[in-house]
C-alpha cells in the first residue's frame, strides 16, 4: 500500500481517539504512522508485512506504554470532590452504621453511607466527611 494511505488511516484512528473515553486506539494510529514512514522513506514493504508491522507495532506500544501515558496523564484516578466535605445534610431515611440509604444536600438527594460510630435517624442533621461520585460519606454532627 502506497505511505498515504496509512496515514490516512492514522488520523482517522485519531478522530475516533478523540470521541472514545478510553487511551486505545490512539496506539494504532501510531502504528500506523510508523508503517507510513517506513513506506514514505521507500523502504519496498510487501503488503503482509506492512499489515504485521502495523499489527505488532500497534499492540506493543499498547501493551508497554499505555500504562505509562495513563498514569503520566492521571487517566486512572478516581476524582473526588472535596469542596463539600464539612457542609451538612439531612438524613432521608434510618442510617445504621455503615449502613447506605439517601441524605438530602444543597437541594439534591444524594447516595449517603454513614461512617460514624452512631446510627442516623430520618431527618437528622450530619456532616460530609468525604465525597466519592454521587456517594456522600457522613457522620452524626
Amino acid at each position: 500500500m502506497e505511505w498515504w494511505f496509512w496515514v490516512l488511516l492514522a488520523f482517522l484512528l485519531l478522530t475516533i481517539e478523540f470521541f472514545a473515553t478510553t487511551a486505545h486506539v490512539g496506539f494504532f494510529a501510531v502504528g500506523a504512522f510508523l508503517v507510513a514512514i517506513l513506506v514514505g522513506l521507500g523502504f519496498d514493504i510487501p503488503l503482509w508485512a506492512q499489515l504485521l508491522t502495523f499489527a505488532i507495532s500497534s499492540v506493543v506500544l499498547l501493551i508497554f506504554v499505555r500504562p505509562i501515558v495513563v498514569r503520566k496523564l492521571g487517566l486512572s484516578k478516581t476524582h473526588v470532590v472535596d469542596t463539600m466535605i464539612g457542609e451538612q445534610a439531612i438524613a432521608l431515611g434510618d442510617l445504621a452504621v455503615a449502613g447506605e440509604g439517601k441524605a438530602e444536600m444543597r437541594g439534591s438527594t444524594w447516595t449517603a453511607r454513614n461512617v460514624g460510630e452512631t446510627p442516623l435517624l430520618k431527618g437528622q442533621r450530619c456532616v460530609v466527611e468525604k465525597v466519592v461520585g454521587l456517594t456522600i460519606y457522613v457522620r452524626a454532627s
